[in-house]
């Protein structure tokens, strides 16, 4: 009775794991995930996000070659928690908000790695300019896909925002710049598969 009770369980498990690897395309829940970066300033590094984006992501454990991610970013959104260097920030030195109003992202390939690690290849679009850059992704996990499911996501890279226009900076008087060239992304990422509408 107990080994057949043991075998019940275990089975209900496999059955779990099975569904929670279904392939879902699900949609960025912005109130619960984040896109920051950080850039050298003179020694330290400081932090700043975009506060609107958008996204969606076709994602299927069980075969993350052909799974597939497409976010859209408000460049206007930049905060790094000061007005006046914000407001600097969406001039033509840095994002030129007014004539490039977002910023993209859009897969080309996944490679799995170890475990929950994926490389995910694609092309960023910012400040007109796109080039291909690679994020370190790592599958955090998922619920059940079924409306209302969850999953999530951490993404990291790093860029050099020279190529892609940004060229803003300043000389220090004891030598090097105010700003790096590098610049890190982190992106934090909760997805859900929406709920269907009652009419």
């Amino acid at each position: 009775m107990r080994r057949n009770l043991w075998v019940s369980l275990l089975a209900a498990g496999a059955l779990a794991v099975a569904g929670a690897a279904q392939a879902a395309v699900w949609t960025i829940d912005t109130s619960h995930s984040s896109v920051g970066f950080s850039v050298r300033h003179i020694f330290s590094k400081v932090p700043g996000s975009f506060d609107k984006f958008s996204g969606q992501i076709d994602y299927d454990p069980a075969k993350p070659e052909a799974s597939s991610v497409k976010v859209e970013i408000e460049a206007a959104s930049i905060n790094t928690k000061n007005e006046r260097r914000d407001s600097h920030l969406r001039s033509a030195d840095f994002f030129e908000v007014e004539k490039h109003p977002t910023l993209s992202f859009q897969s080309t390939k996944v490679v799995k790695g170890e475990g929950n690690a994926l490389s995910v290849e694609g092309n960023l679009t910012m400040k007109g300019v796109t080039k291909p850059v690679t994020l370190a992704v790592t599958f955090l996990g998922a619920t059940d896909p079924k409306p209302g499911a969850r999953a999530g996501f951490e993404a990291t890279t790093t860029v050099n925002r020279k190529d892609y226009g940004i060229l803003w900076n300043r000389t220090l008087d004891t030598g090097g710049t105010l700003l790096s060239d590098d610049v890190t992304i982190t992106i934090l990422i909760e997805a859900l598969i929406p709920e269907e509408k009652k009419s």
